[in-house]
């Protein structure tokens, strides 16, 4: 076996340093950092200046905004008034409908709501919602979509679905606690204080500890959250607000939380 002079060994270490230290360089510069997991939670019916906030949201100048109306049975005239108020918003508004049957030519569920840059979700029966989501896949689709920073919204069960859980009336009769997608680890009470049944149900669960302590919307307010956190909370008009409700020294305790009007 011949020998490798030391001055070659040299020349390759060298050569190896040197193709190295860019490459390196280069990883840094083109890693992204983490996305920002984004929910805006309003308390009643879809309004054109949450969809409008929701657009700004995405950084976009001309966003792609999903609205799902399963909640409604994918309900037409649910779609109908998403297009309407989106109709003079510089946005770029899709629908999705679950009630499909297969056919070769469409996109999965995934593929379609992957590429949006927003979601909102609309009112309606948030334990239907929930099971046909599970039923579907939908579920887990949406967790992939808050976790890659695609910003989720809605109101009424399109907010409560996003938290760990408050009442709806989903059920016959009486309003129940259900299970929502636990993606904000709080509880959720929307329509606060324009269902006179929903307040009280909803502080007493809190105080017997059924519930955990949570955030609590005004029809037309809001709760921006980024990383599970608040950022700061909005409303539509002087008179509708937001909460957060806990237990301290054995007593329910209501805050109302600081509110900037946006048009």
């Amino acid at each position: 076996m011949k020998k490798t002079p030391l001055l070659a060994i040299t020349c390759i270490l060298l050569g190896t340093i040197l193709y190295a230290q860019p490459n390196a360089a280069s990883a840094q510069a083109t890693a992204q950092p983490p996305a920002q997991r984004t929910i805006l939670a309003y308390g009643g019916a879809l309004q054109k200046g949450f969809i409008k906030q929701v657009a700004i949201l995405t950084g976009k100048p001309h966003p792609k905004i999903c609205f799902l109306p399963t909640a409604s049975a994918d309900n037409p005239n649910s779609s109908l008034n998403f297009y309407g108020l989106c109709r003079d918003l510089p946005i770029e508004p899709w629908t999705l409908s679950i009630w499909v049957n297969s056919n070769p030519s469409q996109q999965t569920f995934e593929q379609y709501l992957m590429s949006m840059d927003a979601i909102i979700i609309g009112g309606g029966n948030t334990l239907n919602m929930i099971a046909l989501w599970k039923g579907q896949g939908i579920d887990t689709v949406l967790r992939k979509a808050y976790d890659k920073g695609i910003i989720l919204a809605g109101g009424s069960a399109g907010s409560l679905c996003w938290f760990t859980g408050g009442y709806s009336d989903s059920r016959p009769q009486n309003l129940s606690i259900i299970n929502g997608l636990a993606f904000l680890p709080y509880s959720h009470c929307p329509h606060y204080h324009s269902e006179l049944g929903r307040k009280p149900l909803y502080t007493a669960a809190i105080l017997d500890g059924k519930l955990g302590p949570g955030y609590a919307c005004d029809d037309r307010a809001a709760i921006l959250f980024r990383n599970e956190h608040v950022v700061k909370t909005i409303a539509l008009d002087n008179t509708s607000h937001c909460y957060y409700l806990s237990v301290k020294e054995g007593k329910i305790s209501e805050e109302q939380l600081p509110t900037e009007v946006v048009e």
